[in-house]
């Protein structure tokens, strides 16, 4: 059987940028993780060794902070990575298509300060732009949105078999450490806006929603989403189950009703979802299916 090359694509991850406006008052910034992935007219690199159609990635870093530069791009991770993700394709041959990955750590002011700032972990705001020489495709999200509510969850009418042990519950805590992600049929968008409209519509929905399960959650978290911004043309879900569990405190002779916890943090249910509209175009590859594809 011979050998054929398959898929194939290179790229510079994990470039820190950090940019200040100095020009403004007060000061802002942008903190960004940038990957670079590209492919297209690699034969020749992987079979013979011949790297004239090899862009380095040293310069691809290069030109991820040149670029950088440019205020009206780097404002919003999704303008940076469409300003990238274009550039690369559009001034180098033979590249035929490039994605950009950004995660934006999130900054707060400190007070009246007009140059003093304090990390917000709160999340990590996310960006995914794919081109191709003609399609340009947006997809924002957000990680690490750690969420949890104390009551308003119940988890019964499950299968169960010989090897259940898992007691139907009416009131527990349900927690996630969220990662959403959403395509946009546009790029019309104001993007810091859109951002916190979604955000605010995934947090108040976990917030007042009565959940009979986390999938319950989930879909009318991504309903929400959708109702609001009709651009959005789907929403993705991945939801760690953060358990806790009652502690056993009846053999030390103590009550534990229903409010002291182990938080346990594997092994953890993982609910994954998609919500779409009912006229939501083919993805074609706008989401980043993980490490590296």
């Amino acid at each position: 059987m011979a050998a054929v090359l398959g898929h194939n694509q290179y790229g510079k991850a994990e470039n820190r940028v950090v940019r200040v406006f100095r020009g403004r008052d007060p000061h802002e910034l942008v903190d960004y993780n940038v990957s670079v992935a590209l492919s297209g007219g690699q034969e020749a690199a992987h079979l013979t060794g011949d790297n004239s159609a090899v862009l380095p990635t040293d310069t691809q870093k290069n030109t991820v902070y040149a670029l950088a530069t440019e205020d009206d791009a780097v404002a919003q991770p999704e303008s940076f990575g469409i300003r990238l993700a274009r550039h690369f394709v559009d001034t180098t041959e033979p590249i035929t298509w490039a994605r950009v990955k950004l995660d934006m750590y999130p900054w707060s002011r400190l007070g009246d300060s007009p140059h003093a700032f304090a990390r917000d972990g709160g999340h990590v705001r996310t960006a995914t732009v794919t081109y191709d020489g003609s399609a340009t495709r947006v997809v924002s999200g957000v990680r690490d949105l750690v969420l949890l509510k104390t009551t308003g969850s119940e988890f019964w009418g499950y299968l169960e078999d010989r090897f259940t042990t898992l007691q139907p519950t009416t009131d527990r805590i349900l927690a996630t450490a969220l990662v959403a992600q959403w395509l946009h049929t546009s790029e019309a968008v104001d993007w810091g806006r859109s951002h916190d409209t979604v955000l605010a519509a995934l947090t108040g929905v976990f917030a007042g929603h009565h959940s009979l399960a986390l999938q319950h959650t989930l879909y009318e978290m991504g309903s929400a989403v959708l109702a609001g911004q009709p651009e959005i043309a789907e929403i993705r879900f991945s939801a760690p189950n953060k358990h806790h569990f009652a502690y056993d405190l009846a053999r030390f002779g103590l009550e534990n009703d229903n409010e002291v916890f182990h938080a346990d943090d594997r092994p953890y249910g993982l609910i994954e979802a998609t919500v779409r509209g009912d006229d939501a175009p083919d993805p074609a590859g706008a989401f980043d299916p993980g490490q590296g594809w």
